[in-house]
């Protein structure tokens, strides 16, 4: 049994349009591959602890080893795929990544609510704080990562993760948005990146 760890983004869930979507795209074309997709909540540092939890699980009770983790990060998720991958091993397929999400939560200060789980939490400046504690220097080029970015990403300048991960390793798509339209025609490159 394969595994892979799909992290979603910023006041986002399991349920999410693109996890559901990849989930559904999995059970039809890969049904030996488990996919875990935990709920992450909005406080970085806890977001970690269980996905820390999870990598414990799969590597220490389920026998997998530290370089098969495979992950699918969206937005804030692909922040914290890449601290995963840079920190653990293994490869990600990042959708739209936040790749300094430290410099955007200042416009997120306060309290907010997660639409899905009606979770309730603070983004402050000891938020900030934890994501850069989690921010890594990545090797350009790295063939750990696949990279998918539409350049009218509403939210997210996508130059940016251009700069941090290298053209090299980019699937750039003129206009979209920061959901990434179209995201079904990926899957299955997406899925032969993960699991080759």
């Amino acid at each position: 049994m394969k595994n892979i760890i799909y992290l979603h983004g910023f006041l986002s869930s399991p349920k999410s349009t693109k996890a559901q979507l990849t989930l559904n795209y999995i059970t039809k074309h890969h049904p030996d591959v488990v996919l875990h997709i935990p709920t992450l909540p909005g406080n970085p540092f806890e977001a970690v602890v269980i996905i820390k939890r999870l990598i414990e699980n799969l590597t220490v009770k389920n026998g997998v080893a530290i370089n098969q983790l495979r992950f699918i990060g969206s937005s804030m998720g692909g922040f914290l795929s890449t601290f995963c991958v840079d920190t653990y091993g293994g490869k990600a397929v990042l959708i739209n990544p936040a790749v300094e999400p430290f410099n955007l939560l200042v416009d997120y200060f306060g309290h907010h609510q997660n639409p899905y789980t009606g979770e309730d939490f603070t983004i402050d400046e000891n938020s900030v704080h934890q994501l850069r504690k989690l921010n890594r220097k990545t090797k350009i080029n790295c063939s750990n990562y696949l990279v998918y970015l539409q350049t009218a990403d509403e939210t997210l300048d996508y130059q940016l993760a251009v700069n941090k991960y290298g053209k090299d390793r980019c699937v750039i798509e003129d206009g979209g948005n920061h959901s990434f339209v179209g995201l079904d025609k990926h899957l299955d490159s997406i899925f032969d990146f993960l699991l080759e």
